[in-house]
């Protein structure tokens, strides 16, 4: 079983290609799902959005099916994810911060959100859309800092449309030129090596600045 996920998540346009020519329309709601699962549940981090998104968009465009509905319908979901998050959040409120590690949720995911919301303030709910496990902690942790839902829905709106637009009618108009379609496995890797890039550095920093600190109070001792 795990074997058949792991495939299934490096095997994305097979994997949603077999889904379209399965269940036709239904591809919408299985996308939507997706969608809200990984934007509105912290334990789901893990599913591939930027590369769903850009695939969906390619696989709708060879299926005849409706790439503004599909874009519609998972701009809802991206955001309706968001605010369940937001209120989730809300609701547990500053003590997950004290909340040990297990198996769906880790400090550290929510420590790199936080140092995410200390360079970028609340453009974080935007910028966020495009960072694996960011996108999925950003809306949880603004409903633990208390940030007012209406500015949390701006962002969270702003952030959900040009995340679904981009990449769904990336996908759409790009996705089907030959090269493109010949090429599809390596350029989902590109997106998603590209996605992490903002997250590592962000991590980097963050490291670099406990080690400055700790050497700062004399517990690493001096540089070589």
């Amino acid at each position: 079983m795990v074997t058949t996920l792991v495939y299934s998540l490096f095997a994305l346009d097979q994997t949603v290609g077999n889904l379209a020519a399965q269940y036709g329309h239904w591809l919408y709601a299985i996308l939507f799902v997706i969608i809200f699962a990984e934007t509105g549940l912290v334990v789901c981090p893990f599913l591939p959005g930027d590369s769903i998104l850009f695939i969906a968009g390619t696989v709708v465009a060879s299926a005849n099916l409706n790439v503004h509905l599909l874009a519609g319908i998972l701009i809802v979901a991206a955001v309706l994810g968001d605010s369940v998050n937001y209120a989730v959040g809300h609701y547990i409120g500053p003590k997950v911060f004290h909340r040990p590690d297990s198996r769906w949720f880790r400090q550290e995911h929510l420590r790199r959100t936080q140092a995410f919301y200390d360079k970028y303030g609340g453009v974080t709910i935007i910028i966020g859309r495009f960072v694996p496990i960011i996108r999925t902690f950003a809306p949880f942790l603004a409903g633990v800092a208390g940030m007012s839902y209406r500015r949390f829905l701006c962002y969270n709106v702003v952030g959900g449309c040009l995340w679904i637009g981009l990449l769904v009618y990336a996908g759409y108009l790009f996705g089907n030129i030959p090269w493109v379609k010949d090429n599809l496995s390596l350029i989902v890797l590109v997106i998603v090596a590209v996605s992490l890039i903002p997250a590592i550095m962000t991590f980097a920093k963050e490291r670099r600045a406990t080690k400055s600190g700790a050497r700062a109070a004399g517990k690493l001792g001096p540089e070589p």
